[in-house]
C-alpha cells in the first residue's frame, strides 16, 4: 500500500519545522533533518537553517540584507546538523553573524559542511532606485505545476527507481516553470530560464521565515541554468554537479506563500565551473532580492577511455 500524497499545509508545515532551528547551547542551533530524507541534503535547505540560526541571535531589530555561503562538503539528509553562530559585529546599524554547518558521518567524525555569513541592518529610509524590469513572462495561472510536467516527463522517459522517486518527491515549494528548464529536453538554448515560485500553502506571518523560505527556494533551477546552452541534465546522467557557493541579497520584504518570478541566466560557464545569476521579483514587478551562485558542472563520463 502506497503512502498517500500530503497535503499542500502539511508540506509546509512539514518546511517551516525543517526550517525551525532548536537552540542547543549558547552561540549553537540544531537543524532538523528531513523526515523520511535519504541521500544527500538540499543546499537550500543547509542554507536556510544556517541563516535561521544567524537570524536567532540578532535581537534588536536589525534585519538580514544579505548571505554568503561555501559549500565544504556534501550534506545528508539522516544526520542532524550543528550550527555554531560567531557573533563577529553588532554595531548601531549594522551586525554581522558568521555560522559554521556540521554534520556526524557514520564513522562518527564531525566535519563542517557549510561555511556561511550573514550581514544585518537596522531598517532606515535611503535614496532609492531600481535599474532591472521585470521581465513579461506567461502570468502563473496560465502554466502548468512544474510537477504536473515532471510527472509527464517520467513517463515518457522511462525513468524508473530512486531517479523517478527523487522527480516526484512531493514539495512544499509549489513552481511553475515559463519555458523549459534544462530537464525539460536536450536542445541547447539561451541560458535563462524563468519560473514562478511560492510556498504551497500558506506560511506564519514571520518576515525572518519568509527570508529563509525565500532563501531555501533560491537554489532551485539555479544551476541548471549553466547547462542549459549545452542541452545537457543532471536527470538525464549526463552531468555531474554541485554547488560551491551561494549569496543572496535581500533587497526589500516580501512574502514567500507569494507567486514570486525568479528570472535567472548564466553569463559563462568553463574549468569545470558554472556561474549563475538570478533575480527574484514581486507579482508587482519590485525587486526582491538578488542572487548569485557558482557551482561544479562536468560532464559525466561514461567509460574508461573518456577519462
Amino acid at each position: 500500500m502506497t503512502n498517500p500524497t500530503p497535503s499542500p499545509e502539511q508540506l509546509v508545515a512539514d518546511l517551516v519545522d525543517l526550517l525551525t532551528v532548536e537552540p542547543s547551547e549558547t552561540g549553537r542551533f540544531t537543524g532538523k533533518a528531513k523526515a523520511d530524507g535519504i541521500g544527500r541534503m538540499f543546499g537550500g535547505q543547509v542554507i536556510a537553517q544556517a541563516l535561521q540560526a544567524a537570524q536567532a541571535t540578532v535581537t534588536d531589530g536589525k534585519q538580514a540584507h544579505s548571505l554568503h555561503a561555501y559549500f565544504l562538503r556534501g550534506g545528508e539528509e539522516g544526520p542532524v546538523t550543528d550550527l555554531a553562530v560567531e557573533a563577529d559585529f553588532d554595531g548601531r546599524s549594522f551586525a554581522n553573524r558568521r555560522v559554521v554547518a556540521s554534520q556526524t558521518g557514520k564513522d562518527g567524525e564531525t566535519r563542517p559542511i557549510l561555511n556561511l555569513t550573514a550581514s544585518f541592518q537596522r531598517p532606515e529610509d535611503g535614496l532609492s532606485h531600481d535599474d532591472y524590469t521585470m521581465p513579461q513572462v506567461t502570468p502563473p495561472e496560465d502554466l502548468r505545476s512544474d510537477m504536473e510536467v515532471r510527472r509527464e516527463y517520467v513517463d515518457q522517459a522511462g525513468i524508473t527507481g530512486n531517479a523517478r522517486d527523487f522527480m516526484l518527491r512531493p514539495r512544499a515549494i509549489e513552481m511553475r516553470t515559463s519555458d523549459k528548464l534544462h530537464w525539460m529536453n536536450s536542445e541547447p538554448k539561451p541560458p535563462h530560464a524563468h519560473t514562478w515560485f511560492k510556498a504551497a500553502a500558506a506560511l506564519p506571518d514571520d518576515p525572518s521565515l519568509h527570508r529563509a523560505v525565500i532563501a531555501y527556494a533560491s537554489d532551485f533551477t539555479l544551476l541548471g541554468t549553466s547547462a542549459l546552452p549545452h542541452g545537457l541534465s543532471w536527470m538525464r546522467g549526463e552531468l555531474v554537479g554541485a554547488s560551491l557557493d551561494h549569496a543572496i541579497w535581500f533587497h526589500r520584504p516580501a512574502r514567500a506563500d507569494e507567486w514570486l518570478l525568479y528570472a535567472t541566466d548564466s553569463p559563462w560557464s568553463g574549468n569545470g565551473r558554472g556561474f549563475n545569476r538570478g533575480r527574484i521579483f514581486s507579482r508587482e514587478g519590485e525587486l526582491v532580492a538578488s542572487v548569485a551562485q557558482e557551482g561544479m558542472i562536468r560532464r559525466r563520463k561514461s567509460t574508461p577511455d573518456e577519462s
